[in-house]
């Protein structure tokens, strides 16, 4: 049957735009907050679906619920009562089956039709399966796990880990990238005993250099982590289940070789697929991702939109310069949610012509873990006596004459390592292990196009011990990196009386996003509590 709008508008006043949003993760949860001011007062009516019988929650920190770090209350990013207290249908629980763009319908599991608008797509992305033996790879269909097999995505695979962390059992993370390895020091910290494999020389292959892969290995091993470096995966084995009922679980990993890692519980950390099933199977055009322009719109409808994980900005202009070099969507959290905040403004007044979309920029690595600090951006694979090819004396190619110079400071003994590639003085890219604070700067740096300080030394002098060792104080600083809050707005949540680092996040959203600034909204705090009065 098909749903009228008026039907699903709530308070909607008649004849008002009908939204549907496909996806209830934290990119729609953003569109929503953005969205209800127009809902409450009847101009929009909207409708969400979403697969999963949840309201929408930070999938970042599903890691952090898995080792007991937070709870689903802490992560949960929209409240189901509120928003259908504010006229907001959810219908959770629920799968897209088809979308019928001629007609503007789409198609739920239950056999209801829901009539849009605008519909946007915010599918977000699914875990990428490996092709081993004995599990389902086939990307367009639902991905089917044995027991005992992960993929840190949902509130059942937090629940799994969290078993394991309490029993101390043996956990293998497959994979060595960010996520997989912020996961495996968490668990490993918890009590549980854990091995991390992946195929490449080093983990975080992608980011950082050989050199600083050595140093990020010894910090792991350091924390009980065991790596396998070089190893290349063939098949789950499975062996019988602790319950008669459960059916088989995994047992170990099988290599190529023939050697095994034996665990009890397995978890895939081999990236992400946006999904884009539902938006191929109505005929849109995709790429890597949905593609849409830089108002985020679909290409040749002006009726459908797509944002976060699943969207894929390259525009019809073959000249663009900004979409000449996409590479996909972004995957991450912080454009997600930027894209959110600009389309809500869009949706609301789609006769008021928008400023552009920001292009964003380049991104940064951030692998934050208690005691594991690792930060990088840009190209870090030149060493510092490396002639380029095609560029005597180590001019780089096609750098318009300006030398490219590498700096590097390493004391493995001590886990620490940095390396600065600059022209001209500004970063163009760099990698920074086990120096926090050297890091923040490269970062701020990185970010703002700066020129480094001629002695690059003077960056060192931050992580040592005394009183050199405070960084310095910049309040246009940006602390929460995902949701855009500067160091000046954290500060004066604080003098509101902010007291806890979930305090400043419900005022000010900062730390709501990968959690990895929670350590330096903390630390800010204890420093303006250490100054009050006893």
């Amino acid at each position: 049957m098909r749903e009228a709008t008026a039907s699903t508008a709530g308070m909607a006043r008649t004849g008002a735009p009908h939204i549907v949003v496909i996806g209830f993760g934290p990119v729609a949860s953003r569109l929503v907050d953005e969205l209800l001011p127009a809902i409450r007062s009847g101009d929009l009516s909207l409708t969400v679906v979403g697969d999963e019988p949840h309201a929408a929650y930070n999938r970042v920190l599903v890691a952090d619920l898995g080792v007991g770090r937070t709870t689903v209350d802490d992560i949960a990013l929209a409240d189901t009562a509120e928003l259908e207290a504010a006229g907001v249908v959810l219908q959770l629980g629920r799968c897209v089956r088809r979308v019928d763009r001629a007609r503007r319908l789409v198609h739920l599991s239950d056999g209801r039709d829901v009539h849009y608008d605008r519909l946007v797509f915010t599918t977000g992305s699914r875990p990428v399966v490996p092709n081993l033996r004995g599990l389902n790879a086939d990307p367009q269909l639902p991905v089917s796990l044995p027991a005992g097999v992960i993929t840190l995505r949902d509130l059942k695979d937090a629940a799994a880990l969290r078993r394991a962390v309490l029993d101390g059992r043996r956990v293998v993370v497959l994979g060595g990238g960010i996520l997989g390895l912020e996961a495996a020091l968490a668990a490993a910290e918890e009590g549980a005993r854990v091995t991390v494999v992946h195929h490449g020389a080093h983990a975080l292959g992608r980011s950082i250099d050989a050199d600083a892969g050595s140093v990020l290995a010894a910090a792991l091993r350091d924390r009980g982590v065991t790596v396998a470096s070089d190893a290349r995966s063939t098949a789950v084995v499975l062996g019988a289940a602790a319950a008669a009922a459960a059916g088989p679980s995994f047992s170990a990993l099988e290599l190529d070789g023939g050697g095994r890692i034996s665990g009890d519980l397995l978890v895939l950390s081999c990236g992400v697929r946006p999904r884009t099933e539902v938006a191929a199977g109505c005929g849109l055009r995709t790429g890597r991702g949905i593609l849409v322009d830089h108002a985020l719109q679909a290409h040749h409808d002006p009726h459908v939109f797509a944002i976060g994980d699943c969207a894929e900005v390259r525009c019809l202009d073959a000249n663009c310069l900004q979409c000449r070099d996409s590479a996909g969507p972004l995957g991450m959290i912080g454009p997600g949610w930027r894209q959110a905040e600009w389309l809500a403004a869009f949706l609301v007044r789609p006769e008021t012509p928008a400023p552009p979309l920001p292009a964003e920029p380049a991104p940064v690595m951030l692998l934050k873990a208690r005691g594991v600090d690792v930060a990088a951006a840009g190209s870090v694979a030149a060493g510092p006596f490396d002639a380029l090819p095609g560029d005597p004396g180590g001019m780089h190619p096609g750098g318009g004459g300006a030398p490219l110079r590498v700096a590097v400071w390493a004391d493995p003994d001590h886990g620490r390592y940095v390396k600065m590639a600059t022209r001209g003085g500004v970063l163009e890219g760099f990698v920074s292990v086990g120096m926090p604070r050297a890091a923040a700067e490269l970062v701020l740096l990185f970010e703002r196009r700066a020129e480094l300080p001629a002695d690059r030394s003077a960056l060192l002098v931050l992580d040592s011990v005394g009183p050199a060792a405070a960084a310095p104080s910049d309040a246009s600083r940006t602390v929460c990196r995902c949701a855009g809050v500067d160091q000046q707005t954290i500060a004066g949540a604080i003098l509101d009386g902010c007291g806890t680092v979930s305090d400043v996040s419900a005022q000010t959203r900062a730390g709501t996003g990968c959690g990895g600034c929670h350590g330096d909204v903390r630390a800010l705090i204890e420093q303006h509590f250490q100054g009050a009065p006893a």
